[in-house]
């Protein structure tokens, strides 16, 4: 049984890259389905699909993004940020840059998942969930 499965959700990503899989395949939540789109919008993977259809919640089929010349994964560097023993919540004018801004940092807030970047220009904080560069 998985405790904590935004961890898991990240861990399945890099998992994959170092065994430089195309395809991985997770089970699915709302939580991980908002993040997955965000990684597809920042050009971090290549395509998803969501399979509502197998499993109780589903699956989440994500395409990881290489680079054509070196065949080296996009995602550098993915983490967890807060934890379920140890939150880390943020206001929005507090949230953290991920390095130095040529990364991001996923956030939940009361207006749904979204970029630090986001976040700051709506003017809202909430939960670090990860980032990603």
């Amino acid at each position: 049984m998985v405790t904590d499965s935004i961890a898991d959700y990240l861990t399945r990503i890099r998992n994959a890259q170092q065994a430089k899989h195309k395809i991985v395949e997770i089970p699915a939540s709302r939580m991980k389905k908002s993040i997955t789109e965000i990684l597809y919008d920042q050009g971090f993977i290549l395509k998803y699909k969501f399979d509502d259809d197998a499993g109780k919640h589903g699956l989440i089929k994500i395409a990881i993004k290489y680079d054509s010349k070196t065949k080296e994964p996009v995602i550098k560097k993915l983490g967890r940020i807060s934890k379920p023993g140890l939150r880390k919540y943020s206001k929005a004018v507090d949230i953290p840059r991920s390095m130095n801004g040529l990364g991001i940092n996923i956030v939940s807030t009361s207006k749904g998942v979204m970029t630090s970047k986001q976040a700051a220009k709506e003017n809202v904080g909430g939960e670090l969930i990860c980032f990603v560069h």
